[in-house]
């Protein structure tokens, strides 16, 4: 047998509860695109290359002249580009994004605290069905003790039989409550188990909290209605979501001014049919032309340098093509169909609902408070009315026991007491577990601790 606190369902509660868990999932999707709307800033930067083989006649990359082999070749090229300005739309959309990973933290503490809310009500009421089954129990054993007196009466002829009767009738009236107020109880705690998405097990057993004397709450709804604008995470996403929808507007603004940009791009190449000739020697050579000596031809000679062919090695050619770019782009958006003028239009739309729902939310809110605050007095005039009320009915229901067991009254007078007596305790517990709920409700609303 497990003994549950309040403060343990409520933490098993949070983390087993799929809505509290696709809050955290949506908070950390709004996370990853603030990184992302972050990373846009950053100049970016890549890297291709390229290995080929061309077959058939093609062009030497190296001369650019056309031949008709196999030909290998490579092309390495680095590039980098950043946007220096445009219109500021990336430092606005750098800005929405941390709006909205903001308010998807404040919607996890919402569901959190939604989500404690329902457990401290379901909490409270497995509580108020437990003390309310012990005085079934009592009751029940009461009218038990009362039969068996009164069977021992009528063995005797002491006591007209229906007198016994009548106490039967009202010990299986007590048994009924008895089995009824088990199921509430039983009921009570499978809802618990829900909220905290666990198997169910009747031996559950719950820290009693304190139930010291209750007092009247003493805040007025201004108070609360202050606080709670103050601290209540529900507002505090509103006001981010409204921030984020007005930066909205300003990154589609930005989008139709011109956008200034630098780039840069580094790169080298190779090819296997790239040569380069190396010197041997000069050797005289016997030219065309002659010139006449002696009216006799004689031939010319010329200097001619000789050459050997030779494959230019991969690492020179890596160094010999290397080739640079920088440059400055401006891009000035002229015609788009509207498009551009159009975001800026949707994303206004778009802060104005925001906007109508950030005062619904507060207006809501201070409905809620008001209508919490009535119930919450309420639930203690009733709880101050059923306390005076518990003393008058047992007073009445003793003198009742003492004269029915002197035979001065009938049983259905003594029942009638009983009855009222036993309904009025009912009440009470009920009345005391639903001002504490009340109370936190109240508390809640001000971001106070609820246990």
């Amino acid at each position: 047998m497990h003994k549950y606190s309040l403060q343990q369902c409520v933490d098993i509660a949070i983390q087993n509860n799929p809505d509290v868990k696709n809050a955290e999932f949506k908070m950390q999707s709004n996370d990853v695109n603030a990184q992302q709307a972050k990373a846009i800033a950053i100049p970016a930067l890549s890297a291709n290359i390229t290995h080929g083989i061309n077959q058939g006649k093609s062009i030497n990359p190296y001369t650019n002249a056309y031949l008709d082999q196999q030909i290998n070749t490579a092309q390495y090229n680095l590039s980098a580009g950043v946007v220096l300005w445009n219109g500021s739309s990336i430092q606005n959309n750098i800005k929405q994004n941390n709006l909205n990973f903001e308010a998807g933290k404040k919607d996890l503490e919402q569901a959190k605290n939604d989500l404690t809310i329902n457990v401290i009500l379901a909490y409270l009421q497995v509580l108020s069905n437990s003390d309310q089954l012990k005085l079934a129990i009592q009751q029940a054993a009461v009218s038990k003790k009362q039969v068996e007196r009164l069977e021992f009466l009528n063995k005797d002829g002491a006591i007209a039989p229906a007198t016994l009767y009548d106490q039967k009738g009202q010990f299986g009236n007590d048994e009924l409550n008895v089995i009824a107020t088990k199921n509430a109880l039983e009921t009570a705690k499978l809802a618990l188990f829900q909220l905290m998405n666990i198997p169910y097990s009747s031996d559950m057993q719950l820290e009693q909290i304190n139930k010291d004397a209750l007092t009247k709450y003493n805040s007025s709804v201004e108070e609360i209605y202050t606080q709670a604008s103050q601290q209540l995470a529900l507002v505090k996403a509103a006001e981010l979501r409204k921030k984020s929808a007005a930066k909205a507007v300003d990154v589609a603004k930005g989008q139709s001014l011109p956008t200034l940009s630098l780039n840069g791009n580094l790169g080298t190449n190779y090819s296997n049919a790239a040569t380069t000739l190396q010197y041997i020697n000069t050797t005289d050579v016997v030219t065309s032309n002659y010139v006449l000596i002696n009216n006799a031809k004689t031939m010319v000679y010329a200097p001619k340098d000789n050459y050997n062919t030779e494959k230019i090695s991969y690492g020179n050619q890596w160094k010999n093509n290397l080739n640079s770019y920088i440059g400055l782009g401006l891009q000035i958006p002229i015609f788009n169909a509207a498009r551009l003028r159009s975001l800026v239009k949707l994303a206004k739309i778009n802060e104005r609902q925001i906007n109508v729902q950030s005062q619904t939310i507060n207006i809501r809110l201070r409905q809620s408070i008001e209508q919490a605050y009535i119930n919450m007095n309420t639930a203690y005039e009733r709880f101050l009315l059923l306390n005076q009320q518990v003393k008058d009915y047992t007073e009445s229901f003793r003198a009742a026991t003492i004269k029915f067991e002197a035979g001065a009254i009938t049983s259905v007078d003594y029942i009638i007491a009983k009855n009222n007596a036993d309904r009025a305790n009912i009440n009470l517990i009920a009345s005391k577990y639903d001002y504490i709920l009340k109370t936190k409700i109240l508390d809640y609303y001000q971001g106070k601790n609820l246990f």
